[in-house]
């Protein structure tokens, strides 16, 4: 005689399969992306070292052969690229190059003209200039009493005529007062304190992190709103250890990229 299961139980079996089912397509979807991810890091270094010199990817299949992975896991990880803005789809064509980012170097300490120098004229648009007092955490990096009077500067740089970076700058004013009347437009600020100073510059500390553009860096930078940008916090000092540029740099991140070398200390 053959039993017949309980209705209930015939539901309870059912729901556990359709669950089963569920969480499967849900991991081969994490795994789906998990790929597409690691993949469109491995194309974003290779689009940075300019690999594909005509600026055309290889097809989707022929990735999909050399990385191993499913031609869907190929389209995620282009698409990842497409919302950077590093590539475009193009009918007839393919995938296609269509921004660069500029390396910005992290183990010598030079201003933003010297270190793009082999990409092109960097120029800067003077924003704000003058005499302002300290704000407390200012004051205290460039070890000056509360309420001191500072150099103030704001600039736009531009490379090739595309916004690259908004430089918030403070320098004490017994130097700063003589950069007053410098070509400060087409001139890094290192350059002039080392000739104001008749010093070399020393070290710098620096601090880097992602933040989100407010409203007045995202007109100015002519990025979307709430785009992410790289901050960078950079405290310069001359050769006898004076602290003399305090400048808060935020770059756009789908044009900059940072790179360094660094030692194991052992």
């Amino acid at each position: 005689m053959v039993r017949s299961m309980p209705t209930d139980r015939i539901r309870d079996h059912a729901g556990q399969g359709a669950a089963t089912t569920v969480a499967a397509h849900r991991a081969r979807r994490r795994l789906r992306a998990d790929r597409a991810r690691q993949l469109a890091d491995l194309l974003r270094r290779q689009l940075l070292a300019a690999a594909f010199p005509d600026g055309t990817l290889p097809h989707e299949s022929t990735l999909a052969t050399d990385y191993g992975v499913s031609r869907n896991t190929v389209r995620e990880a282009l698409d990842l690229l497409r919302a950077e803005g590093l590539v475009e789809r193009q009918p007839g064509v393919g995938t296609v190059v269509v921004a660069h980012k500029y390396p910005h170097g992290l183990d010598c300490l030079m201003g933003l003209a010297e270190t793009l120098r082999e990409h092109g004229r960097v120029t800067n648009e003077v924003r704000t200039m003058g005499p302002a007092p300290a704000p407390a955490p200012v004051a205290e990096r460039l070890h000056l009493p509360p309420g001191t009077d500072v150099l103030y500067i704001e600039r736009l740089r531009r490379l090739g005529g595309l916004p690259l970076s908004l430089d918030l700058t403070y320098v004490p004013l017994d130097i700063g007062t003589e950069l007053l009347g410098a070509d400060l437009e087409n001139t890094d600020v290192f350059r002039l304190l080392e000739a104001v100073t008749g010093q070399r510059l020393g070290h710098a500390e620096i601090t880097l992190e992602a933040v989100s553009a407010d409203t007045h860096s995202a007109a100015v930078l002519e990025a979307p709103r709430g785009a992410a940008v790289l901050m960078l916090e950079r405290l310069t000092h001359l050769a006898d250890g004076r602290p003399v540029d305090l400048e808060f740099i935020r770059f756009r991140g789908d044009r900059i990229t940072m790179s360094g070398l660094l030692h194991r200390n052992r």
